[in-house]
């Protein structure tokens, strides 16, 4: 029981921004194994826990499967408002997989002496600078400015601090960060100032945030730019962990489970209007909430060295601004899973 209280206590660093964010009709019947798959795995349950964010949305032709009875394996998906939720069902084994923010899946690692492993990347940056005007076109246009933001020591202030450093801008002193607990906050703001002014939010609520604003526009991409900065790692805000034990005892399964999962979240890039019903169907979304933010939400799928040389570099990038936020030091090779 101490340990899983010590977890949640170390939680409030790995949080910010991930509760914010070939095609296949999810009713056509199990995914297939790829080629070069072994003989097919026994039918396995996994319990899987997501966040009701954009991170989940990559796992929903996978839940539509379970639902209308075609899923290869039984998908138990439940989702969840917090991550404080998760965490002790993940510990306890009461949960088998789970999809979490990058540097809560670090932490955990830590935390747990290996107990988890991450396995995916799903979900890059979701984190969008966005004004009422015209004026920002580049992070050296930031320069001079008030930026409302979310995410006080969470990953939204490293992601900012990084961005604006690399491109040469003091966010001590050559902007004003004006944080705010929540991103209703950070709108009433924008709607209070006088001007022109800029906010970095995440997807979905930049949309939300749009329909009651109706000048407010989409400046800068958080990813992109990041790109910009650094070749060997990425803005990763969520991964699929699986409990390391788990793993090992049904491997062929979960690499089927992974080849559904890249499956599934093709199909969300690929069908935006078949996913956002999916999405309200589940609760995530509203449909046309989901149908618009979908595109700007960069789901995605990566595994093996690509996900780790891009996972590493990007949990380097935030222990060197606090070590805490990635569970006090870098985790070593054992952290990401091999299939």
């Amino acid at each position: 029981m101490k340990k899983v209280l010590s977890l949640l206590l170390a939680m409030g660093l790995a949080l910010g921004v991930f509760t914010a964010c070939g095609t296949e009709d999810p009713s056509s019947g199990p995914s297939e194994p790829q080629s070069g798959s072994q003989q097919a795995a026994a039918r396995t349950t996994f319990r899987i826990a997501g966040l009701k964010g954009p991170t989940t949305l990559g796992m929903l032709q996978m839940m539509g499967a379970q639902a209308d009875g075609t899923a290869r394996h039984d998908y138990q998906v439940s989702v969840y408002g917090a991550a404080d939720e998760i965490v002790p069902l993940l510990v306890k084994g009461e949960l088998d997989a789970a999809m979490i923010p990058c540097n809560l899946a670090a932490t955990l690692y830590q935390s747990t002496e290996g107990k988890v492993q991450v396995a995916a990347v799903n979900t890059l940056g979701v984190l969008y600078v966005v004004e009422t005007g015209d004026n920002i076109h580049s992070v050296e246009d930031l320069r001079g400015k008030t930026i409302y933001t979310t995410g006080k020591g969470t990953t939204p202030e490293y992601t900012l601090r990084y961005i604006l450093r690399e491109n040469g801008i003091d966010p001590e002193t050559d902007v004003d960060i004006q944080y705010k607990s929540e991103a209703t906050e950070v709108l009433a703001a924008m709607q209070a100032s006088s001007g022109y002014p800029i906010a970095m939010l995440p997807q979905p609520y930049v949309t939300t945030a749009q329909a009651k604003m109706s000048q407010l526009r989409i400046a800068l991409d958080m990813t992109q730019e990041w790109d910009k900065v650094s070749q060997d790692s990425a803005l990763v805000t969520g991964v699929l962990v699986v409990r390391t034990e788990f793993a090992q005892q049904n491997k062929a399964a979960f690499n089927e489970l992974l080849e559904d999962y890249q499956r599934s979240i093709s199909y969300v890039n690929d069908d935006t209007a078949g996913v956002a019903a999916l999405s309200e169907q589940f609760d995530l979304f509203p449909a046309a909430v989901a149908q618009k933010a979908i595109p700007s939400c960069n789901i995605t799928y990566m595994d093996g060295e690509e996900m780790k040389t891009k996972v590493a570099g990007y949990l380097k990038v935030l222990y060197e601004q606090n070590p805490k936020s990635v569970g006090g030091t870098l985790p070593d090779d054992a952290f990401y899973y091999e299939k």
